[in-house]
């Protein structure tokens, strides 16, 4: 039987801790989920005065790409591209989740929500490479 790494909350901690740095250094508040693998929230952060609505777009963006195991953004290309049947798909098609990969394993995603979608995005880009 193979093994696989797997998320920590220590490790969940870390990687929030790197978003929130980035949303403060750019000045923006938002909301930051972390799920496992299989999309089920681990930690789940929303920064004082961000819009209640965000606690589940970055839920469903974290969930979206933990199980797609890729960038939400490459499903809202596809479908900006014509692909309109991905939009009967589970996940959220919105920019701003992101795979957490781990020596060539999908062992979560992170989503955020708050901001633009490419700064969201940003964001989530911050809080993985923390954990590099």
């Amino acid at each position: 039987m193979r093994t696989k790494p797997c998320l920590t909350l220590e490790d969940c901690r870390k990687i929030t801790a790197a978003c929130e740095a980035e949303a403060k250094k750019n000045n923006w508040k938002v909301t930051i989920c972390i799920t496992d693998d299989g999309g089920h929230t681990l930690l789940l952060t929303r920064m004082d005065g961000t819009a209640p609505v965000t606690a589940e777009i970055a839920t469903l963006k974290s969930r979206s790409a933990a199980i797609a195991r890729r960038s939400t953004k490459v499903a809202e290309d596809r479908i900006a591209a014509g692909r309109v049947a991905l939009l009967r798909m589970p996940p959220l098609p919105v920019q701003g989740g992101v795979p957490i990969l781990v020596e060539g394993d999908c062992v979560g995603g992170v989503g955020v929500s708050g901001v633009q979608s490419h700064e969201d995005e940003q964001v989530c880009n911050a809080g993985i490479a923390a954990l590099q």
